[in-house]
Formats: C-alpha cells, sequence, structure tokens
C-alpha cells in the first residue's frame, strides 16, 4: 500500500504576522504587509518597497548563547516558525529526542554576513576578527545546521537551494522520502533573509515596482498596470509526516499533500516559460490522480512582473480556463518573499483551506488579457477549499507545483 503524507504542523513569520491567527485575518482582510523602507533608498535602490518583517526576539532562555552567535537573520525567522510548527504537531523537545525527524528548508542567500566578513577583513586584515558565528552565518546551509542543531534533528538534514522556488521544492522532496519509505517525519519549509544588502541585485535588474507613493498598492499580481514586484521575506515551516504514523500518535491532522510536479524551462536563465509551467502543474495533478476539474484553488505565482505574470497565465489559461478554480496570488499582500515563498503560500493555503474561504488578489483593478479569461478573486470568497494547487517558479528556470487535500474528518486550525 502506498504511503500517505500529510501535514501536521505548520508556522509562519512575515509582514502578514507573526502568529497563525493575526496571518488568517490579514489574508481574510486583504491587509497587505507592504511599506517603504528609507534606508534601501540612502543605500542606493531605486525602489524602497519591502515587506515589513519583525525582528524576532530570541533570548537564552530560548537558545544558548554561542548557538545564537551562528544564527543568520533568516535562521532567526525559520527558528520562529519551526518552533511554532513544532507545537501545533504536538512534538515537544523529549519526542523529537526520542523519533528520526528530517529537516529540508529552502535557502538561496545569506547576503548579511559575507558583507560584513568583507569589511572586516578589508578593514582589518585579520582573520581573528571575525569571530566566531559568521561562518556559519553566511554558508546557504545556515537554515538547516541551525535548526538540526537546535532541535536536536537526526533524520535527513539538506538545503534546497533552488531560486524562488525553494521552499516548495523542500516540501515537495520530503513529501517524495516519506511516501517512500526513507523518513517518517520531515520538518520542511522555506526561509528568506530581508536586509538591504540580500536583494540589491535584484533592484539592479529593474524587477522591483517603484509606486513608491502608494506601498500597499505595488504588488499588483496579474493587473494590467503592474510594473514590478517588492522584495519580501521571513520564513514559513510545515511538519510533514506519514498518515499512519501521524494516526498512531494522535496527531491533529491538517491536510494531506497529495501530489508534486516539477519541470526545468531549459532556457534563458531569467526567463520564464509557460510551457515549464504547465508540465509541472501537469505532473502534479498526474502525481495526484486529479484533473483541473478537482481544483477548488490556485495560489499563483505571480509576483506582479509584466513578464512573469502574463505566462503564468497562459499557462492557467491553458489547463483551467473554464473551470471552477478560484484563482489569486497572495503576493498581492506580501510581496515576493522570495526563497519561502513556495513554503509560506503553502501555509497560506493551509489556513484558507481550513477556514473556508480564498483570500484576495488585492490591487486587481484592470486584469491584462489572459488574467482576464480566469477566475481570479479580487475580493475575499467564502468557500470550501477541499483541493489546492500552489505554483512556484524562479530563475534558471526551476519550476515546482504542489496540490493540497483537505481531510474531512479533522479539526479546524
Amino acid at each position: 500500500m502506498a504511503r500517505r503524507v500529510v501535514i501536521t504542523g505548520i508556522g509562519i513569520w512575515s509582514c502578514l504576522g507573526t502568529d497563525l491567527e493575526t496571518v488568517r485575518e490579514a489574508l481574510y482582510n486583504g491587509t497587505s504587509g507592504i511599506g517603504l523602507d528609507e534606508d534601501r533608498l540612502v543605500y542606493g535602490y531605486r525602489s524602497g518597497l519591502v515587506g515589513k518583517v519583525a525582528k524576532p526576539v530570541i533570548t537564552k532562555k530560548d537558545i544558548e548563547r554561542h548557538i545564537r552567535a551562528g544564527m543568520s537573520e533568516e535562521a532567526e525567522y525559520a527558528f520562529m516558525a519551526s518552533r511554532q510548527a513544532f507545537q501545533m504537531a504536538g512534538m515537544d523537545a523529549d519526542y523529537l529526542a526520542a523519533n528520526e525527524v528530517g529537516c529540508i528548508f529552502g535557502n538561496d542567500s545569506s547576503a548579511k554576513p559575507v558583507v560584513e566578513s568583507a569589511r572586516i577583513m578589508d578593514e582589518k586584515h585579520d582573520t581573528e576578527m571575525l569571530g566566531y558565528g559568521l561562518v556559519f552565518q553566511s554558508m546557504n546551509s545556515t537554515v538547516n545546521m541551525n535548526l538540526s542543531t537546535i532541535f536536536r534533528l537526526r533524520g535527513v538534514n539538506f538545503t534546497v537551494s533552488a531560486a524562488c522556488a525553494s521552499g516548495s521544492h523542500s516540501i515537495g522532496l520530503g513529501y517524495l522520502l516519506i511516501k517512500q519509505g526513507l523518513q517518517d517525519t520531515v520538518l520542511c519549509g522555506g526561509a528568506q533573509e530581508t536586509n538591504y544588502y540580500s536583494m540589491a541585485s535584484f533592484d539592479a535588474l529593474r524587477t522591483f515596482s517603484t509606486r513608491m507613493d502608494e506601498p500597499t498598492k505595488a504588488s499588483r499580481p496579474f493587473d494590467k498596470d503592474r510594473d514590478g514586484l517588492v522584495p519580501s521575506g521571513g520564513a514559513a515551516a510545515l511538519v510533514l509526516e506519514e498518515y499512519e504514523h501521524a494516526k498512531a500518535r494522535g496527531a491533529n491532522i491538517l491536510c494531506e499533500v497529495v501530489g508534486y510536479g516539477f519541470s526545468s524551462n531549459g532556457g534563458g536563465i531569467s526567463q520564464p516559460s509557460d510551457e515549464g509551467c504547465t508540465i509541472a502543474m501537469t505532473r502534479a495533478m498526474e502525481d495526484a490522480g486529479l484533473t483541473p476539474d478537482d481544483i477548488d484553488y490556485i495560489n499563483a505565482h505571480a509576483t506582479s512582473t509584466p513578464q512573469g505574470d502574463m505566462l503564468e497565465a497562459k499557462a492557467l489559461v491553458r489547463l483551467f480556463e473554464g473551470k471552477h478554480a478560484l484563482i489569486s496570488s497572495t503576493k498581492s499582500m506580501t510581496g515576493h518573499e522570495c526563497w519561502m515563498a513556495g513554503a509560506s503560500e503553502i501555509v497560506y493555503s493551509i489556513l484558507m483551506m481550513r477556514n473556508h474561504f480564498v483570500a484576495p488578489n488585492i490591487n486587481l483593478e484592470h486584469p491584462d488579457e489572459y488574467a482576464d479569461r480566469l477566475n481570479l478573486t479580487a475580493t475575499t470568497v467564502d468557500t470550501e477549499v477541499n483541493t489546492l494547487l500552489s505554483n512556484s517558479f524562479g530563475f534558471g528556470g526551476t519550476n515546482s507545483a504542489l496540490i493540497i487535500r483537505n481531510l474531512s474528518d479533522v479539526k479546524d486550525v
């Protein structure tokens, strides 16, 4: 019998809030978490728009000082989200010590400690001035190495580096490992730093919106007047678990992961592809044994860039035109959470599923020619969501699609 994969815990630390209830309210009310950071403009950015993420307060009661010294900004976000997820899953320190739990997180940069290390070396010309923690902060695997150390995790342990699909692929890989019988439980997620060092090169590509006079209206997925994305960040965490394993320990099962699809565009390094999007979504549905008629909601990747949104809309039209699936991009509220987006958007979608609504694609005033052929939700819709699909696409042509299904016999979050 095929092993089923369920989600028993979720956690979030984002510009919409730092607990699930606050985030649920923001999603339902269509509240934007985007603001203006004047420091970015002083630093030399064209755009000072950013998702405003609260800095975690982590004390020695939470984590020993020598471990905190090795935590990057994104590792701190990931710790806060993962602690929430483990608490919801009913996995305390004693449980984690007695059971093998894996960790797969998406992360694709750690800019600030690299810049700080270079500045110290330029000024002091002495490696001994770098201190203990910067080496652990500066590695792409900083999130995994910190989480596995803090929570004493002893299962699979690696980082997914796949641009803006990193968080989604982390869930997909956790799903596959559990489905194949290699793990029973895996902590999956994604994390994204928000310091201004991390996104200067993106700003140089002129990918960011410059609608700074109206920050909350700057992120406009599928709207014909969109002028670019808004960078954001934080962390999202999910506990994936084999179904019978979760039942045996009396876990509160939130939903089931039933499909994972992927593809590579095989083209330009920053060129999206409607064909690649279509292949990933089709594979996810084939994996789940579903058709477009079975999908109730799609959380689109749509980042508010002119070309990316258009090509994703073309792919969605190809598969879902005339179908009942409602579609929105939560990036209209959060901005683009980059490496964490594929994980955070699953958390957002689960909150919608468990609370019976579809969040709005805010700022959708004039859909473009392809988006106009889709069931986009410009306002909140109160409805049952039993099966959802979430898209994540990244530079280098990496594409990921996940399908989540509700289980009718479980409690609401």
